[in-house]
């Protein structure tokens, strides 16, 4: 369909998480149920540990998460909500997990001039944020961590933890799940038989549920009889949408205008689920000669690199997403050959204003102060 196509062994437990499997798959996805009972009993324990042992930060916090793994756009929506915040004048970071980063010590990414630290040793996603945040980002295992060392720079008015909904451990003041309409849940269970990283009764926890849409081919994958099992939490509407392409350019990185219809193609991405991507590229009316996949998350190596250019010696463009490119800017592509697609998200003016009034009456109520 695409052409020429780097193959990726694909994880076999991932293949059994759909909605309905062939008989013959039935036997492997049975052999994993009782260790999503097991994860489902230690998952209980550890929410109970927390429910008495968990801490406040001195500054207002704000969690995004969701119910599963793989991409559902909150990285992209804790940015937004970021952005949004000091353009409101807010004092706003943020803090993150900083997913499997090399380092294990609490870390600066960016004090709001830029990137400070090596991708690898931070994560992938904090390092990009660091490209389009005006405010200091911070990594560390314990949230609470990484909220002190952005309070060490200065005042802080609010803290968006980005990954946060399964962060037991730190009370927030708002916790918004976000869902991808277009995925859904799966199969509905557990690891590792399913996609669940808690059970569907966690949604009402959410102080608002926002339903993002990225747009994919397959359309909405939740029932209305689906969302209605979440909880009374408003259900807000959102969706990630293409900007503009961005390129490295001298340590920064640059916009330039989607300029893609007609232009031949190879996409370059580590996702958990490329589909969304493929699907925004071919509604830029790009021609898709090629497609480059990785591992989510993916430490690109020179060989790595060597594949990649390769691919675009016949005069292809190179395009990826902004967490590759924050991995893949340090080789030396050729010139004007390498850009990514810098997404948004856009919503109505409805919902935002009910997301901006459910923010801004939170942190404008009185507080009671805890230790950290």
């Amino acid at each position: 369909m695409f052409g020429r196509r780097r193959k990726v062994r694909r994880s076999r437990i991932e293949r059994l998480w759909r909605p309905h499997l062939n008989w013959y798959e039935y036997p492997a996805w049975l052999a994993l149920t009782p260790a999503a009972g097991a994860y489902r009993i230690g998952l209980a324990a550890r929410g109970l540990f927390w429910k008495t042992a968990r801490k406040r930060a001195n500054v207002a916090t704000i969690g995004i998460g969701n119910l599963t793994v793989g991409g559902s756009a909150k990285t992209p929506f804790a940015l937004f909500l970021a952005n949004r915040l000091l353009a409101r004048g807010l004092r706003a970071g943020i803090a993150s997990r900083g997913y499997r980063r090399t380092g294990r010590r609490a870390m600066l990414v960016s004090d709001g001039s830029g990137l400070k630290a090596d991708p690898e040793q931070t994560g992938d996603e904090p390092a990009m944020m660091a490209r389009a945040f005006a405010g200091p980002i911070a990594v560390a295992r314990r949230r609470i961590d990484a909220i002190e060392l952005l309070r060490n720079l200065g005042p802080l008015d609010v803290v968006v933890l980005d990954d946060a909904f399964q962060h037991a451990r730190l009370a927030r003041d708002i916790d918004l799940l976000v869902i991808n309409a277009e995925h859904g849940f799966g199969n509905g269970w557990m690891l590792p038989a399913g996609p669940m990283r808690e059970p569907r009764s966690g949604a009402r926890r959410a102080d608002a549920i926002i339903l993002i849409s990225s747009g994919d081919d397959r359309g909405e994958a939740l029932a209305q009889r689906q969302l209605a099992r979440l909880g009374p939490a408003p259900r807000l509407r959102a969706s990630l949408r293409p900007r503009a392409l961005v390129y490295p350019d001298r340590g920064k990185w640059r916009e330039a205008p989607l300029a893609l219809a007609g232009r031949r193609v190879v996409a370059v991405s580590g996702l958990a689920n490329p589909s969304g991507f493929y699907a925004m590229l071919a509604r830029l009316d790009a021609d898709l000669v090629g497609v480059l996949e990785f591992p989510d998350h993916h430490a690109y190596r020179s060989s790595d690199w060597q594949a990649i250019a390769a691919a675009s010696r016949d005069g292809a463009l190179l395009v990826t997403t902004e967490k590759d490119l924050i991995k893949l800017e340090r080789f030396p592509f050729a010139r004007d050959s390498l850009y990514a697609l810098r997404l948004e998200v856009a919503m109505n003016d409805t919902d935002l204003a009910a997301l901006d009034e459910l923010i801004m009456g939170r942190l404008r109520a009185p507080k009671v102060a805890a230790s950290a």
